[in-house]
Protein backbone atom coordinates (compact mmCIF):
# COMPACT_ATOMS: atom_id res chain seq x y z
CA UNK A 1 0.00 0.00 0.00
CA UNK A 2 2.66 2.44 -1.09
CA UNK A 3 0.80 4.63 -3.52
CA UNK A 4 1.23 8.06 -3.35
CA UNK A 5 -2.28 8.34 -3.54
CA UNK A 6 -3.48 6.59 -0.27
CA UNK A 7 -5.50 8.62 2.27
CA UNK A 8 -4.88 8.10 5.89
CA UNK A 9 -7.36 8.77 8.98
CA UNK A 10 -6.71 7.68 12.38
CA UNK A 11 -8.50 8.02 16.29
CA UNK A 12 -6.89 7.48 19.66
CA UNK A 13 -9.06 5.76 21.97
CA UNK A 14 -9.43 5.49 25.80
CA UNK A 15 -10.01 1.80 26.14
CA UNK A 16 -7.92 -1.51 26.24
CA UNK A 17 -6.47 -2.92 23.11
CA UNK A 18 -8.58 -5.82 23.71
CA UNK A 19 -11.81 -4.24 23.99
CA UNK A 20 -11.06 -2.01 20.59
CA UNK A 21 -9.94 -5.55 19.24
CA UNK A 22 -12.92 -6.78 19.96
CA UNK A 23 -14.99 -4.19 18.64
CA UNK A 24 -13.50 -3.56 15.37
CA UNK A 25 -13.75 -6.96 14.38
CA UNK A 26 -16.90 -8.08 16.25
CA UNK A 27 -20.21 -8.30 13.33
CA UNK A 28 -22.56 -7.57 16.54
CA UNK A 29 -20.33 -4.14 17.31
CA UNK A 30 -19.67 -3.24 13.65
CA UNK A 31 -23.55 -2.94 13.57
CA UNK A 32 -23.32 -0.26 15.92
CA UNK A 33 -21.22 1.83 15.20
CA UNK A 34 -20.15 1.35 11.17
CA UNK A 35 -21.41 4.56 9.54
CA UNK A 36 -20.77 8.22 9.02
CA UNK A 37 -23.34 10.01 9.98
CA UNK A 38 -26.66 8.78 11.82
CA UNK A 39 -28.77 9.03 8.89
CA UNK A 40 -26.93 5.95 7.64
CA UNK A 41 -26.59 2.20 9.54
CA UNK A 42 -24.95 -0.66 8.92
CA UNK A 43 -27.77 -3.59 8.17
CA UNK A 44 -25.90 -6.71 7.71
CA UNK A 45 -22.21 -7.47 8.71
CA UNK A 46 -20.19 -10.69 7.69
CA UNK A 47 -16.50 -10.53 9.02
CA UNK A 48 -14.24 -13.81 8.78
CA UNK A 49 -11.54 -12.39 10.23
CA UNK A 50 -8.39 -14.74 9.05
CA UNK A 51 -5.74 -14.61 6.16
CA UNK A 52 -7.83 -15.07 2.69
CA UNK A 53 -11.20 -14.52 4.90
CA UNK A 54 -14.06 -12.55 3.66
CA UNK A 55 -16.15 -9.50 4.72
CA UNK A 56 -19.00 -8.15 3.79
CA UNK A 57 -20.54 -5.06 5.49
CA UNK A 58 -24.34 -3.45 4.00
CA UNK A 59 -24.14 0.00 4.74
CA UNK A 60 -27.61 2.09 3.51
CA UNK A 61 -29.44 5.03 4.29
CA UNK A 62 -32.13 5.06 7.19
CA UNK A 63 -34.72 6.40 4.31
CA UNK A 64 -34.00 3.43 2.78
CA UNK A 65 -33.02 5.60 -0.97
CA UNK A 66 -29.33 3.82 -1.01
CA UNK A 67 -26.91 1.08 0.40
CA UNK A 68 -23.91 -0.56 -1.12
CA UNK A 69 -21.91 -3.64 0.04
CA UNK A 70 -18.39 -3.10 1.34
CA UNK A 71 -16.41 -6.36 0.33
CA UNK A 72 -13.09 -8.19 0.66
CA UNK A 73 -10.77 -10.40 1.87
CA UNK A 74 -7.86 -10.10 4.61
CA UNK A 75 -4.24 -10.12 3.42
CA UNK A 76 -2.69 -9.90 6.46
CA UNK A 77 -3.70 -10.34 10.23
CA UNK A 78 -1.74 -9.86 13.26
CA UNK A 79 -4.13 -10.09 16.49
CA UNK A 80 -4.31 -6.55 17.78
CA UNK A 81 -1.52 -5.21 15.78
CA UNK A 82 -2.55 -5.06 12.09
CA UNK A 83 -5.34 -5.77 9.63
CA UNK A 84 -4.86 -5.81 5.33
CA UNK A 85 -7.02 -6.43 3.32
CA UNK A 86 -8.22 -6.52 -0.55
CA UNK A 87 -11.49 -4.49 -1.15
CA UNK A 88 -13.54 -6.26 -4.21
CA UNK A 89 -12.51 -3.23 -6.72
CA UNK A 90 -8.54 -4.10 -5.15
CA UNK A 91 -8.18 -1.01 -3.33
CA UNK A 92 -5.69 -2.05 -0.46
CA UNK A 93 -6.85 -1.06 3.47
CA UNK A 94 -4.34 -0.94 5.74
CA UNK A 95 -5.60 -0.98 9.86
CA UNK A 96 -2.75 -0.64 12.59
CA UNK A 97 -3.37 -0.88 16.35
CA UNK A 98 -0.88 0.31 18.54
CA UNK A 99 -1.24 1.10 21.98
CA UNK A 100 0.74 4.18 24.18
CA UNK A 101 0.28 5.39 27.41
CA UNK A 102 -3.04 3.70 28.10
CA UNK A 103 -4.57 4.64 24.67
CA UNK A 104 -5.06 2.64 20.98
CA UNK A 105 -3.95 4.30 18.36
CA UNK A 106 -5.75 2.94 15.35
CA UNK A 107 -4.40 4.18 12.21
CA UNK A 108 -6.41 3.40 8.93
CA UNK A 109 -4.82 4.00 5.70
CA UNK A 110 -6.79 3.02 2.43
CA UNK A 111 -6.75 3.89 -1.35
CA UNK A 112 -9.13 5.84 -2.74
CA UNK A 113 -11.60 4.75 -5.45
CA UNK A 114 -12.49 7.21 -8.29
CA UNK A 115 -16.12 8.12 -8.37
CA UNK A 116 -15.69 10.68 -5.01
CA UNK A 117 -13.62 13.20 -4.30
CA UNK A 118 -10.42 12.25 -1.84
CA UNK A 119 -11.21 14.93 0.72
CA UNK A 120 -15.23 13.43 0.64
CA UNK A 121 -13.48 10.13 1.07
CA UNK A 122 -11.26 11.37 3.81
CA UNK A 123 -14.26 12.83 5.70
CA UNK A 124 -16.35 9.73 5.53
CA UNK A 125 -13.87 7.48 6.73
CA UNK A 126 -12.69 9.63 9.23
CA UNK A 127 -16.32 9.81 10.42
CA UNK A 128 -16.91 6.46 10.79
CA UNK A 129 -13.52 6.25 13.07
CA UNK A 130 -14.81 9.12 14.95
CA UNK A 131 -18.45 7.07 15.74
CA UNK A 132 -16.31 4.31 16.50
CA UNK A 133 -14.57 5.79 18.98
CA UNK A 134 -18.03 7.22 20.75
CA UNK A 135 -18.89 3.84 20.57
CA UNK A 136 -15.63 2.29 22.76
CA UNK A 137 -15.13 4.56 24.84
CA UNK A 138 -19.16 5.02 25.98
CA UNK A 139 -19.74 1.21 26.91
Amino acid sequence: MEKANKITVFISINSTIDDVWKKWTTPADILKWNHASDDWHTTKAENNLVVFGNFNFRMEAKDGSFGFDLKGNYTNVIPSILIESTLEDNRKVKVSFDTVDGKVYLIQSFEPESINSHELQRMGWQAILDNFKKYVESK
